[in-house]
């Protein structure tokens, strides 16, 4: 996705990701380099032993990535249940299922950005913004989307065919697609969506046509989840995990530390911050339906949190910590100290999100997202230097 800098914070972002002599920075988020391992003259700097922090984040990854596959299958199962008894009860069951599954899958995000098999699918699991209207009826059109184009067959085969095929805000997959089937859109800056149980009544209008959409969306995002996680699966010879324990340690550690600096210091800070900020508009917020991007920016933060620490499903692993300590404790002090001011930032922005982007400049509210911008940029530069001092690249996007 291309990014978009607020331009108030544009100093702010070029010189938070300003990286080191020996780092780089990369136009193309989507390319990664031809290796990991940084060009040293100084192999000192690399002279650590790493097996078993790259372990400890393959099992973390398949650990996490079944973990959002379960949640997810809870989701689909509300889903189920809303279905065959729709109503405010049913509905609200699966709100929260949708919640509560976004933790999981969330914590996953810092294991992107390198030539991971997310890559290949992530698009069809959390592509945003989303053109709401592409899916379903809005406001003002009650004959939009898909849904209500009743000469189009809903089918597996139809809803993925049309997936961002002229425009990447034609989204019609994946968890989003799904918030929207959920909540309907966001018409206020004070509460989510405010979809009724009526628009999955049987019989009605175009009501099953909504509900095969929904039923079909939400097993494919179990399966796509399940997918992730077999291909982490470190018993499968021929699976992404075995390949990537098998790495030169610098190859391994330069996927781990890249997906931790790029979500914190591009996905985070400019795409999800920086754009909603620069338009103050509620349809460049993440969550924007369901009114819960304040969990977005917590539980990304999270999953590099575990990934730093070797966090294993809540068990202590060999951690990125321990390994840098070998190599410049003041360092890992610092990263740790940055990452708790990031959580703390995060913590601290006014819920929900919408307020923010209704705020005024130098108001309050903006001034603590600004702080959250500030933080993730500071983060994403020690991490780079992370990178360095274990010898290996970190690319971020201009």
């Amino acid at each position: 996705m291309t990014g978009r800098t607020w331009p108030r914070l544009a100093a702010m972002l070029a010189m938070a990701v300003m990286p080191p002599a020996g780092a780089l920075a990369a136009e193309d988020e989507a390319t990664p380099p031809a290796s990991y391992a940084l060009e040293t003259s100084d192999w000192s700097e690399a002279a650590y032993d790493a097996r078993p922090q790259i372990e400890s984040y393959a099992m973390l990854v398949r650990a996490s990535y079944a973990k959002a596959a379960a949640d997810a299958a809870a989701l689909r199962d509300a889903v189920s249940a809303l279905l065959a008894e729709p109503g405010a009860a049913t509905l609200t069951t699966a709100r929260n299922a949708w919640i509560n599954a976004r933790v999981a899958y969330l914590q996953t995000e810092a294991f992107r950005f390198y030539d991971g098999p997310i890559e290949a699918i992530e698009g069809r699991l959390n592509a945003w913004p989303l053109n709401e209207a592409f899916i379903d009826y809005v406001d003002g059109d009650p004959a939009a989307g898909l849904v209500n184009a009743t000469d189009v067959e809903i089918s597996r085969d139809t809803i993925l065919g049309r997936d961002q095929v002229t425009d990447e805000a034609d989204v019609t997959t994946g968890w989003h697609a799904i918030e929207f089937l959920l909540w309907g859109q966001d018409l206020s800056e004070l509460g989510a969506g405010a979809r009724t149980a009526s628009d999955y009544l049987p019989g009605a209008a175009n009501n099953d046509r909504r509900r095969a959409y929904l039923r079909i969306v939400s097993q494919m995002l179990v399966e796509d989840l399940d997918s992730l996680a077999a291909a982490w699966d470190m018993g499968r010879a021929d699976g992404y995990g075995a390949r990537f324990v098998a790495l030169d340690p610098r190859e391994a550690l330069g996927r781990m530390i890249n997906g931790m600096a790029v979500l914190a210091g591009f996905e985070m800070m400019s795409e999800r911050l920086a754009v909603a900020l620069d338009s103050g508009d509620q349809e460049d917020e993440h969550s924007c339906f369901s009114d819960n991007t304040h969990d977005d920016f917590i539980y990304d933060l999270r999953g590099i949190r575990n990934v730093y620490f070797g966090d294993v499903g809540g068990q202590a692993g060999a951690g990125l910590d321990e390994l840098l300590r070998q190599v410049d404790p003041a360092l890992d002090a610092r990263v740790v100290g940055l990452l708790n001011r990031a959580e703390a930032a995060a913590a601290d922005i006014d819920r929900p999100f919408d307020r923010v982007l209704a705020s005024p400049p130098g108001s309050a509210k903006r001034a603590e997202a600004e702080a959250l911008v500030s933080a993730l940029g500071d983060l994403a530069a020690a991490l780079i230097e992370v990178g360095r001092a274990l010898g290996v690249v970190v690319l971020l996007p201009s």
